[in-house]
């Protein structure tokens, strides 16, 4: 490459006015950083002797937002807009160098415009500001971003017995019987609304209910919803729910739904209201069909929830999540130490040592036993198995994570609990 640019250098010096030659070596050059200044000077070059070179002026415009000339770049970007000579490439460089100008409107706009010519000219930086790769990429890349399809079912999920059937109820039944339901005018799906002290499963059971009916899986987090930009955070949600829509039988999950399904009057911004309304929405609006959509909204704090979202219709069965019990534990204990060396363990000894724990603190429990297992193993060389004594001993040096939960829910369920929403965590108590 190196020996055709510098024959064309040559044929340039030779024939300085033959612009034919020396675009060529422009485009030879103009994408490898060692020639930036050599590239610089025949673009001007260039425009000496043909002003009026529209591929020479996109080029210098591209050249100018690379080496950091902003407002170069957009002057000329301009010129070329208004003259309707902006190539897609110049015009996606023209968005950029607003972005980099802190011009969000123009630059936005301009962006919106390249991708209905080109959704392939997308950028990451300018997608992660507007969020805009939802509506322009492929319908196949869209949904592979989103759509899972878990291989665990519910034999991987430790205890739970009563979630369980709930959902065996809610989802599981109605997709073996859909024709019975369809006779009473029953729908398949529905809205499911998990809530408890965290780290005691709800994720995981609902990827696991996902995986019992080999289902869609979708779970959604807070940062594909919300946006900075007004309308867009409505629009996203909207997506997604027309995402599951197009592929059911599908679980879509939503964790901390109380970010947003707050309740109305706590919030002081319309935005945020405007986001909750078209949640309701997509729940259960005249144009929503979520037949064949399991919804489960998973929350820490149900006292924070708008009152809305527990109408039938929406998330009608509301379960709370304990931590496991005595069984339960046994049961996680041997799922998480299966893969894992092991001496024989005493179960029983090790949970009489876990009150109040959740999964995630069972979890916690476990790790602490390895690493002292490995800083034994660093000094000796030699890889010991887990024992009981390493579980107990982990056991005793973590404290659960349940209980500052259980203060302030004990104080909703004595006070605030008019409609019984929360007579499970008093009977849980008790």
């Amino acid at each position: 490459m190196k020996e055709e640019i510098d024959e064309l250098l040559q044929a340039v010096k030779a024939s300085p006015e033959n612009t034919y030659i020396r675009l060529l070596l422009i485009r030879k050059i103009k994408d490898n950083k060692e020639y930036t200044e050599l590239l610089s000077g025949q673009l001007n070059e260039l425009l000496k002797h043909d002003p009026n070179n529209k591929e020479a002026k996109n080029l210098l415009a591209q050249h100018y937002y690379a080496t950091n000339k902003l407002s170069a770049c957009i002057i000329l970007c301009e010129e070329l807009q208004d003259k309707g000579q902006l190539s897609p490439k110049s015009k996606l460089v023209l968005a950029k160098a607003y972005f980099s100008e802190k011009d969000m409107a123009k630059a936005k706009e301009i962006y919106e415009e390249v991708l209905d010519y080109d959704p392939d000219l997308f950028d990451d930086e300018l997608d992660d500001a507007f969020r805009m790769k939802l509506d322009y990429l492929e319908d196949e890349y869209t949904d592979s971003h989103f759509l899972q399809k878990p291989k665990m079912g519910f034999a991987d999920v430790g205890g739970m017995a009563k979630v369980k059937k709930e959902i065996d109820l809610k989802i599981i039944k109605p997709l073996e019987h859909k024709e019975l339901y369809a006779q009473y005018g029953k729908k398949v799906g529905g809205g499911l609304l998990l809530y408890g002290p965290p780290g005691c499963g709800k994720t995981f059971i609902a990827k696991a209910t996902a995986g019992e009916i080999d289902a869609n899986f979708i779970n959604v987090s807070l940062n594909d919803i919300l946006d900075m930009f007004i309308g867009n955070s409505e629009k996203n949600l909207h997506d997604i729910f027309e995402i599951a829509r197009a592929h059911t039988p599908c679980v879509m999950f939503i964790d901390e739904i109380d970010a947003l399904g707050a309740k109305r009057s706590d919030l002081r911004q319309s935005a945020g209201k405007n986001i909750i309304n078209q949640f309701l929405a997509e729940l259960d609006g005249l144009e929503a069909n979520n037949d064949g959509i399991l919804i489960i909204g998973a929350t820490n704090t149900p006292w924070h929830l708008d009152s809305a979202f527990r109408r039938p219709g929406r998330f009608d069965r509301i379960i709370f999540v304990p931590p496991p019990d005595d069984e339960s534990k046994i049961e996680i204990l041997k799922l998480k130490l299966k893969e894992k060396p092991v001496e024989k363990i005493d179960y029983k000894a090790v949970i009489k040592h876990t009150k109040d724990y959740s999964g995630a603190d069972i979890d916690a429990m476990i790790d602490i036993a390895i690493e002292s297992k490995l800083e034994k193993a660093m000094e000796t060389g030699i890889p010991e198995p887990i024992s009981t004594k390493d579980l107990v001993a982990a056991a005793k040096n973590h404290k659960p994570s349940t209980v500052d939960w259980f203060t302030t829910a004990k104080n909703y369920a004595l006070f605030a609990n008019q409609s019984g929403l929360y007579n499970d965590i008093l009977k849980y108590l008790k």
